[in-house]
C-alpha cells in the first residue's frame, strides 16, 4: 500500500462575523440591484402593437387549430411561438412597484457601482435613467 504524499493541508479558517455580514450586505444590494434592472426592462416600451390577454388567447387558438396540419418546421415555430405566448399570458397579470424598487436602488447603487467598478455609462446604457441616477449621487464621469 503506497503511503500518501506529504503535501501540506491548507488550515480551515472560519469566516468572522464581520466577514460574514459584509458578504450578506453585498448580495443584499446585488438583489436589488438585479430587480431594479430587470423591473426597468419588462417595463420598457415595446415596439408595435400592445398585446392584450384577449389577443393572446386568441392567437393561441389560432396556433392551437394550425398545429395539427402544419408542415415539421412550422409546427417547430408554432410550438415555440405558444410556449412565448403561454408564457406571456401567464406573467400577464404581474403588476411591478417600480417606484419601491427604484427608491431601494438609490440607496445602494453608488455603493454597488464603486464597489464593481461600474461607470455612469454603464448604468445609462443598460436603462437607468439620469435623474435616478443624479438621486443615486453617482457622479457623470468622462470615460
Amino acid at each position: 500500500m503506497a503511503t500518501p504524499s506529504p503535501t501540506k493541508s491548507r488550515k480551515k479558517t472560519r469566516m468572522s462575523d464581520a466577514h460574514k455580514a459584509a458578504l450578506a450586505k453585498g448580495r443584499e444590494e446585488g438583489r436589488i440591484v438585479r430587480q431594479y434592472l430587470e423591473a426597468l426592462e419588462s417595463t420598457k416600451p415595446r415596439r408595435g402593437r400592445k398585446r392584450t390577454p384577449e389577443s393572446i388567447r386568441r392567437r393561441l387558438a389560432t396556433i392551437e387549430a394550425t398545429l395539427p396540419t402544419a408542415e415539421p418546421l412550422a409546427r417547430l415555430h408554432l410550438v415555440e411561438e405558444r410556449q412565448r405566448l403561454g408564457a406571456e399570458l401567464a406573467h400577464s397579470g404581474d403588476t411591478v412597484d417600480l417606484a419601491a424598487l427604484e427608491k431601494a436602488f438609490v440607496k445602494v447603487a453608488r455603493i454597488y457601482g464603486e464597489r464593481k467598478g461600474i461607470s455612469y455609462s454603464a448604468w445609462r446604457t443598460v436603462g437607468v435613467s439620469a435623474p435616478v441616477l443624479q438621486l443615486a449621487k453617482i457622479p457623470r464621469t468622462r470615460s
